[in-house]
Parts: C-alpha cells; sequence; structure tokens
C-alpha cells in the first residue's frame, strides 16, 4: 500500500486532532496504563471514547504522526483491510494505532489478535460499544487484553466540565462518615447547590450537551436509535424485527420506570417468548440503556428476571418521554451513580442495598427513617438538603463517587 493510499485516512485523523481541547480531561485518562499493549475502553456512545484517545494522542506525542487515529467505521476499510493499514503504518515507524468503533469491522478480534501477534512491539487502543462482548474461540483477545469502562459524567464530573468546581473523587465511606463536611466543601464552591444538580439531572451526564444545549434530548434520542439500529445487530447478529421489538420494549420502560415488572405481561405487549424477551432486555442493559436491579448479582450472569428496571441515569428519562416522577429520577440517580463503582441490589427492605451491607432509602427532604427503622447500617439518601445530620445524607453527595 502507498501514501497516497492512506493519505484519506491521515487527513481525517488530523481533522479531527485539530479540533480537540484539553480544557477538560476525563479522569480515566490517567487511570489507564498507557504502555499496555492491547487496551480496550469501552463505553455508551456520546461519553466521549473518541475525545479521550484522541486528547491522549494530543497531549503525548511531540509528532502526530508517531500515531495513528482511524475510526473503522469510515468507508475506506470497504475497501481496504485493517491489516494493510497496519502493514503500512509498522513500516514507517509507527508503534502506536488507535482505532475506534471497532465493532463496525468484521471479525475484528481475529484481525485485532493477527496484528498484535505479528507485531510485538506495536501498542494497540481500541474503543467499542458498551455491548461490546469478547467471544471464546479464533481471535480470543481476553488473555491478551486490558479493558476499561468510560461512563457518562458523574455530578462530581459535571461541575468540573462547568468550570464551577474542582472537588475530590469521594470514596462512600468518605459519604457514608463525612458527609457534613464535604457537603461544606461543596456549598463554599458553590452556594446554592440545587440548580446545578437540578441541571445536570436533565443535561449533565453526557459530554456533548455543551455542543447542542436546545437539541440535547433530539440529539440523545438519535443515539438510542443508532445503537439500536446500528450497533446491536452489529454486535449480536439480530434480525430487523427483533430490533423493531427492543426499540418497542425500551420505549414501554421508559413510561412506567421504575417497574417491578410482570414480565409475562411485557412479552405479551412485543410478541415475543421469555428467552427472546430476556435477551432483549439484558441487551438494552449492556447497551447502558437500562439498568436492571436484581436481588442477587449472580442473576445478571443467568438473565434471570430483575426485581426493578430503571432507566441508565436520568438524562434518558427526560429525552425518551419518561414519565418525569421526581421519586424515580432521584432513584435513577442513585443507582446510576452507585453501580459504576460499587455493587447494588434490590433489598428486602428499603430501596437499594450498596455492598451487600449498606441500606438506603431514597427520597425529597421529608423523608423519614419509617420504612427502615431498626435496620442496621440504614441511611437516607435525601433531595433538597444541602447539609445531613448522622445518617440522613444529601443525595448529591452520591455523585461525587467518581
Amino acid at each position: 500500500m502507498e501514501q497516497q493510499d492512506v493519505q484519506p485516512i491521515i487527513k481525517t485523523y488530523h481533522n479531527y486532532l485539530s479540533t480537540i481541547s484539553l480544557d477538560y480531561v476525563r479522569p480515566l485518562m490517567n487511570k489507564i496504563d498507557w504502555q499496555d499493549r492491547l487496551i480496550e475502553i469501552k463505553g455508551a456512545k456520546g461519553v466521549g471514547k473518541t475525545t479521550l484517545i484522541l486528547q491522549h494522542i494530543k497531549q503525548t506525542f511531540t509528532n502526530v504522526d508517531d500515531a495513528l487515529y482511524v475510526t473503522l467505521d469510515n468507508l475506506w476499510f470497504k475497501s481496504h483491510s485493517l491489516k494493510e493499514l497496519a502493514d503500512w503504518f509498522y513500516a514507517q515507524g509507527g508503534r502506536y494505532l488507535f482505532m475506534d468503533e471497532v465493532h463496525h469491522y468484521p471479525y475484528w478480534q481475529t484481525a485485532l489478535k493477527n496484528i498484535y501477534d505479528e507485531y510485538p512491539d506495536l501498542h494497540i487502543v481500541f474503543t467499542g460499544s458498551s455491548m461490546l462482548q469478547l467471544e471464546a474461540g479464533e481471535g480470543d483477545l481476553s488473555r491478551r487484553l486490558i479493558d476499561y469502562h468510560l461512563p457518562g459524567l458523574s455530578f462530581r464530573e459535571y461541575l468540573r466540565f462547568e468550570g464551577v468546581a474542582d472537588l475530590p473523587t469521594c470514596s462512600l465511606d468518605d459519604v457514608l462518615q463525612r458527609h457534613v463536611p464535604l457537603s461544606f466543601a461543596v456549598k463554599e464552591h458553590l452556594g446554592s447547590i440545587q440548580p446545578h444538580f437540578d441541571n445536570y439531572l436533565q443535561h449533565g451526564y453526557y459530554p456533548f450537551y455543551k455542543d447542542v444545549r436546545a437539541g440535547y434530548e433530539i440529539r440523545l434520542q438519535h443515539i438510542v436509535n443508532q445503537v439500536l439500529e446500528s450497533d446491536y445487530p452489529l454486535i449480536d447478529d439480530v434480525t430487523v424485527a427483533t430490533i423493531e421489538k427492543t426499540k418497542k420494549m425500551l420505549m414501554v420502560l421508559a413510561q412506567s420506570v421504575p417497574q417491578m415488572p410482570t414480565m409475562h405481561t411485557l412479552y405479551g405487549q412485543l410478541e415475543t417468548g421469555r428467552n427472546q424477551g430476556m435477551k432483549m432486555l439484558y441487551a438494552l442493559q449492556r447497551a447502558d440503556l437500562l439498568n436492571l436491579l436484581t436481588d442477587n448479582t449472580k442473576n445478571l450472569k443467568s438473565l434471570g428476571r430483575p426485581e426493578k428496571i430503571f432507566l441508565h441515569n436520568t438524562n434518558l428519562m427526560y429525552a425518551l418521554g419518561a414519565n418525569i416522577e421526581i421519586g424515580t429520577v432521584r432513584e435513577t440517580f442513585f443507582l446510576n451513580q452507585l453501580q459504576e463503582v460499587y455493587t447494588v441490589n434490590y433489598p428486602a427492605k428499603g430501596d437499594f442495598l450498596v455492598q451487600k451491607q449498606y441500606l438506603f432509602e431514597v427520597g425529597g427532604a421529608g423523608k423519614t427513617f419509617d420504612q427502615i427503622k431498626d435496620e442496621p447500617n440504614s441511611f437516607l439518601a435525601v433531595d433538597n438538603t444541602e447539609t445531613g445530620y448522622k445518617n440522613r445524607i444529601p443525595l448529591y453527595l452520591f455523585g461525587m463517587l467518581y
């Protein structure tokens, strides 16, 4: 392959890189060991995976052509192979290859394995949909791969992204034991906390909100469609009929979250059976569109019936026209922020059991302990409250965990 053959790819790479700002860099940047030879970064569409790897290139390489970034949904790959590109790039002295949207390339696992094995000093970083699953067998990368997950912005990150406060990450123990001084520190930076929190709940999870503003919810609807119409069939090899049923399932659930589902009723509405219905349900979870709460983490692996179903984050509630009930918004926020870092299950009493030892009820400023009184390690996560007292903790502080 000659230089002129690769020029369109290089031009696209340079164009992307020229638009990238280093004003705000996600914390995951410093958690990745970029010297590992094969790195996977997964996450929902729109959370900033492309920006992250381009920022890394921009701040790491004095000569940006020592690296190469390509997106594998580029039409260039309809007439050229990834192996050809890797051969050419390596021959030019390149040792750092970055690939976006890997699931758009046919037999991508085998292609990456062959490149990895042939060039022992080539570093490969690739991104893919949160739905992506490594398959055992030919092209198995699991023994070679270091994988990372990029979530949407936490409330803490949102405040920094907005330029209003640069607050440290807190552990769950910090929040449970030191929430009063932590809330003082947040209040010192923000003054009034609730307006920022309310804005985050509506439009702060996906970083692209700054680019679209008034069109944010429409853009988010388009992303949901793209995930289900494009990513889903590439990863799970499903039919058009299954895609349409999955979209309908999402919208039915969006109107009734949090749902403690009678699954056979739901499957009847979709004209599908239990096995297919469960696969569709868990595909929506893998796509970071739903959060499925179970009473046992093993159920997630065995596709067991969830005890309660939520949309993945509060921004999706507003974008998908869900029944915007403030109690559901609060619970959705709590689950979304906690499940990124900790184990969250459905308890016999209360709303959430965290790390199998801390019991939580989530509610407004008037919330009481009545439902979980006398339960050990029980806490209230309360909205519209700037500072707490003892086991009564402001809800927004649970957005400081990552």
